[in-house]
């Protein structure tokens, strides 16, 4: 049976370093872990791709178009990574991989959200969310 995660926390942390400091040689442990994204920042990112889909028109083999919240979320999780990770298609051509943003971190789509935040300041998006303005700023 496997043994139960522990979140890291002042309390927690000095029986893990116990743990780890009298376990026998050869035994097996793992890393922290960071805690992967949440549901409602994964639900934003999607929201913010369905906003980038609907107003903004990329070029697309040599056309401008409007491209699907996935197509979106393969380029522009491939820019935020400032690389391009490309394949050879099936039938010749090519196709651009992006990043599986199910697998990352809640630091790595908070980064991210940022960038979309970023790119619609670029492209003259407007969110669908409403915004929140501190009342002192008001």
């Amino acid at each position: 049976m496997a043994r139960p995660r522990i979140c890291l926390t002042p309390h927690t942390r000095p029986g893990a370093i116990e743990s780890v400091r009298h376990a026998p040689d050869g035994f097996y442990f793992l890393p922290p872990l960071e805690p992967t994204a949440t549901l409602d920042q994964r639900a934003k990112m999607w929201a913010m791709l369905r906003d980038i889909s609907r107003q903004v028109r990329w070029e697309v083999n040599g056309h401008l178009d409007y491209m699907s919240d996935e197509d979106w979320k393969d380029t522009l999780t491939a820019g935020m990574q400032n690389e391009l990770r490309i394949a050879k298609g099936l039938r010749g051509g090519f196709v651009s991989l992006g990043v599986r943003t199910s697998e990352q971190s809640k630091r790595w789509l908070s980064n991210f959200i940022e960038f979309l935040y970023s790119f619609g300041a670029e492209n003259d998006v407007v969110w669908s969310e409403p915004v929140d303005v501190p009342g002192w700023v008001k």
